[in-house]
């Protein structure tokens, strides 16, 4: 498939990123992909216009999104099949991700035809090295359920996840969702990015119970949420969580009661308060019958 050296257009699919937010924010070989491309499948023909407009690109566009993949993809297959070249967008930022496009991949590598990617934007690692949170490991969770049971019990399955959390969101149940994940995970800190890339971008850095209040006090934001969640230690270093929290509650122990210090910890280190109190309790008898009579 084409590379640095190879032909740019040459026959196959290609998984074109692009912007999320400024339109400047695509490379110059996706520019160049696209303006050489038989056809160009995107989720919204009036949204990818606008960004060919803005760089002078006249391919042609057809629609490929949720609600009409199953019928595309046969047709697209089709066009790669005659020896065309076909590029993939999504709306924003790198195909696949909370698309349909995966599905076109796979029938892609089934058939044999030829198929690389041209990276670029991504709103959800955007947000991710915006946080302020631990990279090292992370899961991309996408959309949570609309429904609250659905979605507490979703977030229920990611509780002892030891890695950052990262959503995708509607602004109306931000809110909502946040408030769920406070009951649900525990005390963790945690990132609200917006409006990444614009002119107004903003991240809201706080522990989930916070970000909970503020938006529902604030009422939704506007452009495109993306949440993300810290692990539920606290930390990202591979550390062992419990070696953090034994050494965290000792230093705590000799500066205030129990109580105090293991709701100093819990808020620290983003851990449920019930289970920082019941191992300063524990530390605190260890250090008693330690220490001579």
């Amino acid at each position: 498939m084409a590379g640095d050296g190879d032909p740019a257009g040459a026959p196959g699919l290609y998984l074109v990123a692009t912007p999320i937010g400024n339109a400047g924010d695509i490379s110059r070989r996706a520019l160049d992909l696209l303006a050489r491309a038989d056809i160009v499948a995107c989720e919204d023909t009036r949204v990818t216009a606008k960004l060919f407009a803005i760089h002078g690109i006249k391919a042609p566009l057809i629609a490929y999104h949720e609600h009409n993949a199953e019928r595309m993809r046969p047709i697209l297959i089709e066009h790669l099949e005659n020896g065309e070249t076909v590029a993939l967008v999504s709306d924003a930022g790198t195909p696949l991700i909370s698309d349909p496009g995966y599905k076109l991949v796979r029938d892609v590598v089934a058939a044999g035809l030829p198929m690389t990617a041209l990276p670029g934007a991504s709103a959800v690692l955007t947000a991710l090295v915006l946080s302020g949170l631990p990279t090292n490991r992370f899961l991309f969770a996408g959309f949570l359920p609309a429904k609250q049971v659905a979605r507490r019990r979703e977030l229920t399955e990611l509780v002892s996840l030891k890695a950052s959390l990262v959503f995708l969101e509607s602004k109306q149940r931000l809110a909502r969702t946040l408030a769920d994940m406070a009951e649900v995970l525990g005390p963790r800190p945690a990132a609200v990015a917006r409006e990444l890339t614009k002119m107004f971008e903003e991240v809201r850095r706080a522990p989930l119970s916070a970000l909970a209040d503020h938006y529902a006090q604030a009422g939704p934001p506007k452009g495109e949420v993306t949440i993300v969640v810290g692990p539920p230690d606290g930390i990202g270093d591979g550390e062992p969580p419990e070696a953090l929290l034994d050494a965290a509650l000792t230093d705590a122990l000799t500066q205030a009661p129990v109580s105090a210090a293991a709701r100093q910890v819990a808020g620290d280190l983003g851990l449920p308060r019930k289970l920082v109190y019941v191992r300063a309790l524990a530390l605190k008898k260890s250090r008693a019958e330690d220490e001579p009579s």
